[in-house]
């Protein structure tokens, strides 16, 4: 059995490395976050716990660092922008594998939202495998805008050890959480 302390990040590379060109943007924004000495905030990145994988490795050399990656981590933050639907390579993979094998809760956070309270309107920015596991009950989804407190607060709560919430794929803090984050007026 692994050892499962790590946070998973997918995001929607794009075909590309160039860091303003895509999703890994956010993903290096969570890991400047955990970086910064004073900011409040520290993960084990998944994805440092196995050996690097390069552009040019081969599909079954990147799949099976994947697996092992997800098959090490408590939960899944999966970014979500209007482009990560268009990803019909990894992110379905690393959703499916997080979900059916693993059981792990997904933190879906989107950078194009200051709040978040009511998720099934977000549909449109779900990939295919995300969504069929919303609607068939395997999913357990925590929604929350990708802001630096929500991030951490649900890092810090939801992984695969609290099975009690989120229950189901429209899991998300109520107004007053959001309020007391600052991203809504009271």
């Amino acid at each position: 059995m692994a050892y499962r302390n790590g946070t998973y990040v997918a995001f929607h590379a794009g075909g590309t490395t160039d860091p303003t060109a895509s999703d890994i943007k956010y993903y290096n924004t969570i890991r400047m976050w955990s970086a910064n000495k004073k900011v409040d905030f520290s993960i084990i990145n998944s994805h440092e716990k196995t050996g690097a994988v390069r552009d040019t490795s081969s599909r079954e050399t990147l799949r099976r660092a994947l697996v092992a990656r997800l098959n090490n981590s408590k939960h899944m933050v999966l970014i979500l922008t209007a482009t990560t639907k268009n990803d019909i390579d990894w992110v379905p993979f690393e959703i499916a594998h997080a979900i059916d094998n693993c059981k792990i809760p997904i933190i879906a956070a989107y950078p194009d939202y200051h709040s978040i309270l009511a998720p099934h309107l977000l549909s449109d920015y779900w990939p295919a495998a995300l969504r069929s596991r919303i609607t068939n009950g395997t999913a357990r989804v925590m929604h929350i805008p990708f802001k630096q407190a929500a991030v951490l607060d649900a890092i810090e709560q939801f992984s695969v050890f609290n099975l009690s919430y989120p229950t189901d794929g429209y899991g998300y803090y109520n107004r007053e959480a959001h309020v007391q984050w600052g991203y809504l007026n009271p």
